[in-house]
């Protein structure tokens, strides 16, 4: 009796203990992710509001567009990883993530009109633009409302319209459960699902676990650093809200006459072929590249990514055949 009497003691103690070092473990990882975001941005005084930037590199512009849950830091991230070096990365929070406030008008028109609208007060005429995921919208946006401005348009996953399969998050227990962490835009709950289950968020983001656990270290640890990137939680939650409601329709992407090229996956848990294909047969001479596996965050295709693309860019004549 004795002895149960002791282990009833000493267990809510240990239990308050290992508590306590878990939450001392998040805040201090909350902070180091927020002092990351609080450094390495400017932000533009626009018409529309301000705009939260990175300027970063040097050579042709690219205005790197970033996904759900992201902003200026995941924009830079996405253009090393699918685009390489060699440019100066203008990488835009848009709106409602970080420092970028949510706009009156934060559909995908106004945010290609901010795109513009940056691009014009940094004195860049045209720039190559890339546009990852949910930033695929304004990507077209600024493409067909302001074409002299963009020199070729690169859309990877791109979550657009498509009217018989439209683009959604796979639904499954750990996707409700990653679904009520982004809702309730709490940041420990986040941080306690990639401690205690990131599979959950893994195919939140578009992933199979299992194809993330066959795939090289490198991967691995790229992908569990896109998971952590969307921390804090609490400063991307009005950005999620938009491009977690869109309202995608039909658009004259005939129109388009910017050299474009656009990226997608059979496995992509977000579904974004459909409307990848889709766009790929409106505008004009889109070339399209579809890989059989890689998921949303393109796992284990990189390289191959980035051989498309700069391939690309040097038939459409924007970079030189000894950029490849």
């Amino acid at each position: 009796m004795r002895r149960i009497g002791t282990f009833l003691l000493v267990m809510p103690i240990t239990i308050a203990v290992m508590a306590g070092v878990a939450f001392l473990n998040y805040k201090n990882e909350l902070g180091r992710q927020r002092d990351a975001v609080s450094r390495g941005s400017l932000i533009a005084y626009l018409d529309i509001g301000p705009i939260e930037y990175a300027d970063s590199g040097a050579g042709i512009p690219l205005l790197s567009i970033h996904g759900a849950g992201g902003g200026f830091d995941q924009g830079l991230a996405l253009a090393a990883d699918l685009v390489g070096g060699g440019f100066r990365v203008i990488a835009p929070s848009r709106f409602g993530y970080l420092r970028t406030p949510v706009p009156r008008d934060p559909s995908p028109v106004a945010q290609g009109d901010a795109h513009a609208a940056l691009l014009s007060r940094l004195k860049i005429p045209k720039a190559v633009v890339v546009g990852v995921s949910a930033g695929a919208r304004s990507a077209v946006q600024l493409t067909l409302r302001h074409p002299d401005r963009v020199a070729g348009l690169i859309l990877i996953v791109p979550a657009l319209y498509s009217p018989s399969s439209p683009v959604a998050i796979h639904v499954g227990r750990g996707s409700k459960f990653a679904f009520w962490a982004v809702s309730a835009g709490g940041d420990f709950a986040w941080w306690a699902a990639e401690n205690i289950a990131p599979s959950a968020l893994i195919r939140f983001v578009g992933v199979r676990p299992a194809l993330l656990a066959a795939a090289p270290q490198a991967e691995r640890v790229r992908v569990m650093s896109f998971v952590r990137s969307v921390e804090p939680l609490s400063l991307r939650f009005a950005g999620i809200n938009i491009d977690s409601a869109p309202e995608l329709h039909e658009l004259p992407l005939e129109k388009i006459t910017a050299p474009t090229i656009i990226i997608s996956a059979r496995d992509d848990l977000f579904n974004t072929l459909p409307a990848a294909e889709l766009t790929a047969d409106r505008i004009p001479d889109a070339r399209l590249v579809v890989y059989d596996t890689g998921g949303h965050l393109l796992v284990g295709r990189l390289q191959q990514v980035r051989l498309a693309v700069r391939t690309f860019l040097v038939a459409a004549g924007v970079i030189p055949p000894s950029d490849l």
